[in-house]
């Protein structure tokens, strides 16, 4: 439960952000599309470099696994480093180029410059989040979910809080500032964060957050974990970021009700990432002390419960389907372009649980050469063409999250599969 509530926290800023944004009486719908488009960006920018904080939990997991801690305990603040000077390096790399990158997502006119005015304010939250996910990595790796979980719980109340504040303006005090409010309000949140998870660290475990020498044995390992959690989020993103250039193309109604979509989902996959992070957990420190009969059984709980969350989450947005649309918007049109699809977002739920649970074993047992795999095989044979197809018969939206919808299922299949194929003999033989 911990790890759900401090997964979801990421989501929540993004989610917030449409919210607030898609009812200012200025633009909304503009507004609303904007950050439909930076969120895809920055979520491509935050998934290929925050996979330090699966690599970083591996590692730690199964070394606490094996009972010898002490040997890792300097590995934390060097892969810190490094996921930070990258950060530092794409923050002011991609600054000066906003508006050609938006352009490549078909954004023009006042969807270009408040995609790139949002984008020039959030850019600067992208190290606070990454340092923060790092930090994650390592108290996941020591088995505790309850820090990060005060420290989401935070971040998240305090952006919703700023976000009303700072969006909407205060009488006789300050006057409203919009777009640009949310992304303040959401880059302060990423910084309190940041600074809370320093302080915890420091002060309720062992791991020094300074930066000393010899450089760790497990370094070479984390940077070929990064390597390929990197190449697998870069096929990630390559499927989100030709969903949000059709999306956008087909009309800044289109992008506002996909913004919508697909911040639900994230919320949806983050919420599951809880399971999954008890898949990562778990799964390193059994793998790490080999007990092969327990990582069956977790495999097989995980399985369930994913399942009954997926479920219920779908449920959940049956039962309040008008409504949740409204949260957002009050434009008929993208309402109407929502309410269209949003079905298929609730129908993926229990597939898209399965897929990540399996994504977060995989992860602990540190197999990121299958993940990477998998999703460069999936990306290439499975979105792709079923997005162009789908565009060519002017599915519109409904071809987007048909394409989400099997990439899903191609996902999970295979890991299911092959992890199985892999522990059901050593138990059997044991």
């Amino acid at each position: 439960m911990p790890a759900i509530i401090a997964g979801i926290a990421e989501p929540i800023l993004s989610l917030t952000d449409a919210a607030i944004v898609g009812h200012i009486p200025v633009n909304a719908t503009e507004s609303l599309a904007a950050v439909g488009i930076v969120t895809t960006f920055l979520s491509m920018l935050i998934w290929v470099l925050g996979q330090s904080r699966s690599a970083i939990s591996s590692i730690i997991s199964q070394y606490v696994g094996a009972n010898k801690l002490d040997e890792v305990k300097n590995l934390p603040a060097q892969a810190i480093t490094i996921i930070l000077i990258l950060s530092l390096l794409i923050c002011f790399g991609t600054y000066p180029f906003s508006n050609a990158i938006f352009k490549l997502y078909n954004a023009s006119g006042l969807l270009l410059d408040y995609s790139v005015s949002y984008y020039k304010i959030r850019v600067f939250g992208l190290p606070f989040t990454l340092y923060t996910f790092a930090v994650f990595g390592v108290f996941r790796g020591l088995q505790n979910t309850y820090y990060p979980m005060l420290i989401a719980i935070t971040g998240a109340m305090v952006n919703i809080l700023l976000d009303v504040l700072l969006v909407y303006g205060i009488a006789d005090v300050f006057p409203p500032l919009y777009l640009k409010g949310a992304a303040i309000a959401s880059v302060f949140a990423q910084f309190l964060m940041a600074a809370l998870a320093t302080y915890f660290l420091l002060k309720k475990t062992e791991i020094p957050l300074k930066l000393t020498r010899p450089f760790n044995k497990e370094l070479p390992r984390f940077l070929n974990m990064i390597k390929h959690l990197i190449v697998r989020t870069l096929a990630l993103n390559t499927a989100l970021y030709f969903a949000a250039r059709f999306a956008t193309a087909y009309g800044n109604t289109y992008i506002a009700a996909y913004t919508i979509a697909i911040n639900l989902w994230f919320f949806a996959a983050f919420a599951v990432d809880g399971y999954a992070s008890a898949g990562n957990i778990l799964s390193g420190k059994l793998f790490g002390a080999k007990n092969y009969h327990l990582l069956l059984q977790l495999s097989n709980r995980l399985i369930k419960y994913a399942l009954i969350v997926g479920v219920i989450m779908g449920l959940i947005g049956a039962l309040f389907y008008k409504s949740i649309g409204i949260a957002f918007t009050n434009d008929p049109e993208v309402l109407e372009q929502f309410n269209d699809i949003f079905w298929m977002v609730l129908l993926m739920q229990p597939i898209c649980a399965l897929a990540f649970v399996f994504d977060g074993i995989f992860k602990g047992l540190g197999k990121m050469k299958d993940l990477r795999n998998v999703l460069i095989l999936t990306t290439l044979f499975v979105f792709l063409p079923v997005l162009f197809i789908t565009d060519y018969y002017g599915w519109k939206l409904h071809g987007v999250f048909t394409a989400f919808t099997l990439w899903m299922i191609a996902r999970g299949i295979p890991l299911i599969i092959k992890f199985r194929k892999q522990f059901l003999p050593q138990v059997q033989n044991h």
